[in-house]
C-alpha cells in the first residue's frame, strides 16, 4: 500500500500513477478530498496527529509527504505535519517520499544540481532545508528510510503556478498578465506528471534513499518566451505582459498575506533560476515532458476554463 498525505496537484496526480500500475493507494487530507477512483481510498483525517498517521500507515511500502501549506502559514504549518510524518514513516517502516522544492537552496548564480548547498536564510526558506536534514539525520541513524524529489515551480493547469496561473490563464484568452521579476531570465517549469513519475520511481529504489533527487525537467524558458510559445502552439495571438515593478508588489503585500510572502522567493524570478536534472534522469531512466507538450496542454487548459 501506497499513503499519500495531500490531494492537491502532486499528490492527485501521484495518486493515479500508481493506482494505474495496480498499487492499493491511500490518500490522506482533512476532508477527505482527492481523486474518486478506482484502487484510491480517501480518508479523511489530521496528518498532524502522528497517532493516527501512524495507524493509516501501518503496514505501507511507503509514505509520501505531498502536503502544501498555504505560504503564509509555512513556520506554524508545516513543522507538526513534519514531524508527525516522521513518527509515522519510523513506527511503520515506510519509506519516506516527500515532494519537495528548490526554496533550501536560496539564492543561487549557476543552476542547481546535486553539489548546490542548502544555503537558504530567510526563515520560511530555511525551513524547508531543516525538515530535510532532520528527515536526512533519522535516515542516517537508521531508523526510518528517507528521500525527497526536488521541483522547480510548476508548470500545469491550476497548479499553484505562477506561470500558469498569474500568466497563462490571462495571455491565452488575449487579456494582460501582470506579474514580477525580469520577464527575460531564463526560469525552470517543472510539469506535475514528471514530479509524480519521479516520486514513484524513487519510493522503491534503494539507490534513490538517503538522498534528494531534482525532478527531470526540460531546459529553461522565460515567462515572456513561454507566454508566446504557448500561445503560438494554440493559434492565439502574441501575449501581452506587463510587469509589475518591485515596490508595487511589496506595497500590494500590506493588504495581501500571499503577495507578501512573495517578497522571500523574489530572487527567483529577478534573475536566471534553473536547475540541472541530469543525474536524476540517467540513474531512474526518467526523462522530462517535452516543454511544448505542457505549454500546449496548459494553455489549452486555461483557454478552455
Amino acid at each position: 500500500m501506497h499513503v499519500i498525505v495531500g490531494a492537491g496537484p502532486v499528490g492527485s496526480t501521484t495518486a493515479r500513477l500508481l493506482a494505474a500500475r495496480g498499487e492499493r493507494v491511500r490518500v490522506i487530507t482533512r476532508r477527505g478530498t482527492g481523486p474518486a477512483e478506482p484502487g484510491i481510498e480517501l480518508v479523511a483525517a489530521d496528518a498532524t496527529d502522528a497517532a493516527r498517521l501512524s495507524e493509516l500507515t501501518a503496514g505501507a511500502t511507503a509514505l509520501y509527504n505531498c502536503a502544501n501549506p498555504q505560504y503564509h502559514r509555512w513556520l506554524t504549518d508545516w513543522p507538526p505535519l513534519a514531524d508527525a510524518l516522521l513518527r509515522a514513516a519510523e513506527r511503520s517502516g515506510a519509506v519516506l517520499v516527500i515532494a519537495g522544492n528548490l526554496y533550501g537552496y536560496g539564492p543561487v548564480t549557476a543552476p542547481i544540481d546535486e553539489h548546490t548547498p542548502l544555503a537558504a536564510t530567510h526563515p520560511k526558506l530555511r525551513l524547508r532545508a531543516r525538515m530535510w536534514e532532520d528527515a536526512l539525520a533519522l535516515h542516517r541513524a537508521g531508523r526510518i528510510r528517507v528521500t525527497e524529489a526536488r521541483a522547480s515551480d510548476y508548470l500545469g493547469f491550476q497548479a499553484n503556478s505562477t506561470l500558469g496561473d498569474y500568466v497563462l490563464a490571462r495571455t491565452v484568452k488575449g487579456s494582460t498578465a501582470f506579474t514580477w521579476g525580469d520577464l527575460d531570465a531564463p526560469h525552470s517549469w517543472t510539469a506535475i506528471p514528471d514530479v509524480a513519475r519521479t516520486l514513484a520511481a524513487i519510493s522503491g529504489d534503494e539507490r534513490a534513499w538517503g538522498r534528494a533527487w531534482l525532478v527531470p525537467t526540460p531546459p529553461a524558458i522565460s515567462v515572456r518566451g513561454a507566454a508566446a510559445r504557448a500561445n503560438e502552439l494554440i493559434g492565439a495571438p502574441a501575449p501581452k505582459i506587463s510587469r509589475i515593478p518591485y515596490p508595487v508588489l511589496w506595497g500590494m503585500g500590506l493588504f495581501s498575506p500571499i503577495v507578501k510572502e512573495l517578497r522571500a522567493t523574489y530572487y527567483q524570478f529577478a534573475a536566471p533560476f534553473s536547475l540541472d536534472s541530469s543525474l536524476t534522469e540517467r540513474t531512474f531512466g526518467l526523462a522530462p515532458t517535452p516543454l511544448d507538450e505542457t505549454l500546449a496542454q496548459t494553455a489549452a487548459r486555461y483557454r478552455d476554463a
